[in-house]
Parts: structure tokens; sequence; C-alpha cells
């Protein structure tokens, strides 16, 4: 089973205490190691440039990136974290990527910064069965200092099988607030919509809400764990076609990730403390009628 990942890899230049750390990420890359963790092969439509130094780690986990590089230098972003709170900054933007047909199980998009376009977005609805969308890249904006923000943004959803959003996302995309705005995703055309709001993560599927709390913990670095959140249900709903069994994955990956108190790609945590930590949240998982 293969999953195509639309976006960019980075260069994150990560400040956390003081201390400043630069590593290579993007959705492309912890979601590629997740769903290589996980046992699914993995195809990345992505670009970036000769300053990439993380090219060799993803031949070695057997991640295939055709045509990626690209002679503008790789998508790069400063992080400012404290705690569950994060500034970003967008230093570089490498090209855009082209849409490709390829034989993938489904399709994970994922932008960091406008490099999918929505024709490119319509073109792989129209050609891929299951997809999977993180609309943060289409929905942020630059100001004058290059800070990130996120704008109003109109999308067509239809076709969508996941949506990943947190409240800012929902707000932006649909000019309304929780629970309200998780549902007119829903009537949008998005199959299950995923909602995470710092330790509060919820699905609605069909006419039920979900909802787990990840534990209170002290938290070191946030970059990549929306990713790997993302990723874990992705994979895991292409794998066992099981809705709540995906949203325990998705759950105990990001608490695995948190719990590593790695930096960077070093969070990405290894099967066994994904499915044990599953195990817990499938168990424990509360839900409502809406």
């Amino acid at each position: 089973m293969k999953i195509g990942i639309f976006s960019h890899c980075t260069i994150d230049q990560i400040k956390i205490d003081g201390q400043s750390y630069e590593r290579s990420g993007g959705p492309a890359c912890y979601c590629g190691l997740v769903a290589r963790r996980l046992g699914l092969d993995v195809e990345l439509f992505t670009k970036f440039g000769h300053d990439f130094t993380f090219t060799n780690e993803l031949q070695k986990n057997k991640i295939k990136f055709d045509n990626a590089l690209s002679n503008n230098p790789t998508t790069k972003f400063t992080l400012e974290i404290k705690d569950a709170e994060r500034n970003l900054w967008l230093e570089n933007i490498c090209e855009e990527i082209s849409y490709v047909n390829s034989d993938t199980d489904g399709t994970l998009i994922s932008p960091v910064f406008n490099e999918v376009s929505k024709e490119t977005l319509e073109k792989i609805k129209k050609n891929s069965d299951m997809i999977f969308l993180d609309p943060q890249g289409f929905l942020r904006r630059v100001d004058l200092q290059k800070k990130i923000f996120l704008d109003r943004t109109e999308m067509d959803l239809s076709k969508i099988t996941a949506i990943k959003s947190d409240p800012s996302e929902v707000q932006n995309l649909t000019g309304l607030e929780g629970i309200e705005g998780i549902l007119n995703l829903q009537k949008r055309g998005v199959e299950h919509v995923l909602y995470t709001n710092k330790r509060d993560v919820s699905l609605l599927s069909k006419n039920r809400l979900y909802s787990i709390k990840l534990p209170d913990m002290n938290i070191t670095d946030t970059s990549g764990v929306g990713d790997i959140f993302t990723a874990a249900f992705c994979c895991t709903l292409l794998k066992e076609k099981d809705v709540l069994w995906a949203f325990s994955f998705a759950g105990g990956a990001a608490q695995a990730a948190l719990e590593s108190k790695q930096i960077g790609l070093d969070k990405v945590p290894p099967k066994s403390a994904i499915e044990t930590n599953a195990s817990y949240y499938y168990n424990i998982m509360k839900f409502t009628d809406v």
C-alpha cells in the first residue's frame, strides 16, 4: 500500500528557550517517516534545493522523491516555540509543486506556503479515491516582517476524505468557530473532520463527535507534531479502514512524539510507542451525537 504526499521539504530554524537548532523538516519529511514506520510505501511530490541535507535519510528509509531537486533554495522557516504556542516566519520559498498522476492508494496534501495551487488540488481530487488535506499552506500569508498569519480563504472541499484543522484554521475556512465551523466543513463535502485544539482533539464522523485529551506534559518542541498526527490518521485509515482506530493512532502518535522531548525529525516515534498509546485512546474515547 502506498501514500503520496504533496508538500515541501523544509529547513527549520527552531528557537526554544534561547537555544537555536537548524533541522530538516516539513510535512513531506515528517509524514513520510511516519508512513514508513507504519509500513506504507511513500512517494513524495516535493521540491527542495541543493542546500537540503536530508536526502540520504529519505533514501535510507526507502522514500521515493523523483524530480524533487530545484535550482531554487529550499523553503525555510524560523520558528519560535514557547510551550504549546509558536510564531513562524518565512525566510525562503522553493518552487511550486506540479501535478503528477501516480498509482498511490491515497494522497495527503499538506502545503506549507502556497506550493500546491488550487488547480493542482483539483487535479488530485479527480484522480485519487482517498484524499487527506491539511489546509494550513492554503491559508497562510506573510506580513512586512515575513511573519506568518492566517487569512480567510475560500476552498472547494468536495471529495475530501479527511481534513485536519485547528480553531484558527476552521475560522479562516468557514467564518465560524468551534462545532459550528466543524459541522460546516462536513456539510461542504469532508467525510471526516479532525479538530486539534492543543490537548483537546476531536473527530467528526457522520453524526458523532469523538474526543480524546492528550496528557498534560512539559513540551519541548511542537514542530511537526501536527504532521505526525495527520500522517498516523491517514495511514491507519488507508490500511485498516477503521476511522476510530485511525483517530486513536493519530492521538497515540502525537503523544509519543511530544513525550520523546526530541527536536525536529528525531521526534518521529516508533510504531510500538504509537500502538501502545493508540490502544489506550481507543478504550477511553468519548463521543456525543451532533
